[in-house]
């Protein structure tokens, strides 16, 4: 499909400016307001609210670029248009995945710098007019693209392992799922930049591609919680009196009696998302040995909250059902410690090994 003849079709025009409109919207909502208006109970991390606004005006920038091209059509303009987009579009990318990431800050820089060959080469196309030149730069994003998501890959998992060492809830904190759905939708868009030959289909494609894409990153900007607390930064040395406390959980013993005292039997495993760094205080310690006695025993800090959450439903159905009581599941795990009931079903069958409905109804038989 040429180039001119896409501003002939009325249809795409409306929809370009609606996409267009969109992400000025988009972006002004996260710029101006700091607070959610979907999920007012949950606090983003302000780093991806702004890189979530930079995506929304680089899909604008983007848009007037194209218009340009579709204008004025020539081999100048579309290298320029391109080199222009996706030297802005792959960092913006990073800067989102990277701010999903909340265990460690991760610069941006080295994603930026990676993409200077890809410049030399968009430079050496203008003033020798080589198509080789478009190619090999095409290959080159894409292959920095490639390696951007092999390192995201195995960050998310090392993140994950992170939560479940950190957090007793994982609810509005994993990222997995909105990595890989982003991911492809964003690969889609890279291909895209160095595919000629466009047909009408693929450039409708694109359109919704852009609100798909938006719609996802405004997504997680509503429901991913800020983890900018005690526990994602260093802690302050100990005082004197948590040292001396520390110096007695070398013994595993010590430690277990200690959380017994402190954690279980004070049933402070009901709060409501209790940090590793929070337990580590209430029982006189540090998260460093705190951590390290959990990792000794093979299991995670998010598997012994969860393990004490699922014993207290098991304790508290068990005596609604000898009492007669009618009483719901939802209630119980409400009691249990968990803010989600889906939450609480997931742990319940990790750890119980069968459904919440599936176990209630044995113990009533």
């Amino acid at each position: 499909m040429e180039a001119q003849e896409i501003l002939q079709d009325i249809v795409f025009v409306i929809l370009y400016g609606v996409v267009m409109g969109l992400g000025i919207a988009a972006a002004l909502y996260l710029l101006l307001r700091r607070s959610n208006a979907i999920s007012p109970g949950v606090t983003p991390p302000l780093r991806l609210r702004l890189w979530a606004a930079a995506i929304m005006m680089e899909n604008v920038f983007s848009h007037v670029l194209w218009l340009w091209y579709f204008s004025y059509p020539s081999a100048l303009v579309y290298i320029i248009v391109c080199a222009l987009d996706f030297l802005l579009l792959i960092p913006i990318i990073a800067g989102i995945l990277f701010s999903m990431l909340q265990d460690r800050h991760r610069p941006v820089w080295p994603v930026a710098v990676a993409l200077v060959p890809a410049i030399v080469l968009a430079v050496l196309n203008v003033i020798y007019k080589e198509d080789a030149f478009l190619t090999w730069q095409g290959i080159y994003v894409i292959a920095v693209y490639a390696v951007l998501m092999v390192y995201m890959y195995f960050a998310v998992r090392r993140y994950g392992r992170w939560l479940r060492d950190n957090y007793a809830d994982l609810e509005n904190k994993e990222v997995g799922q909105s990595f890989l759905i982003l991911a492809v939708f964003m690969l889609f868009s890279v291909l895209y930049l160095f595919t000629s030959g466009q047909t009408k289909v693929l450039i409708y494609l694109l359109e919704f591609v852009c609100v798909i894409i938006m719609g996802l990153v405004l997504w997680r900007v509503e429901t991913l919680q800020s983890l900018s607390d005690s526990t994602t930064v260093e802690l302050e040395e100990p005082a004197e009196e948590v040292l001396e406390a520390s110096a007695q959980t070398d013994n595993p013993s010590k430690m277990d009696t200690l959380l017994e005292k402190h954690c279980e039997n004070k049933q402070l495993y009901l709060q409501n998302d209790l940090t590793l760094a929070q337990l580590a205080n209430a029982i006189g310690t540090n998260r460093t040995y705190l951590s390290q006695h959990f990792a000794q025993q093979g299991i995670t800090y998010n598997a012994y909250i969860n393990g004490l959450r699922i014993r207290h439903f098991v304790g508290l159905y068990q005596e609604a059902v000898a009492a007669g009581r009618e009483i719901t599941a939802q209630q119980l795990s409400s009691e249990s410690g968990y803010r989600s009931y889906s939450t609480f079903s997931t742990s319940f069958k990790q750890i119980m090994g069968t459904t919440v409905a599936a176990w209630m109804h044995s113990v009533e038989k």
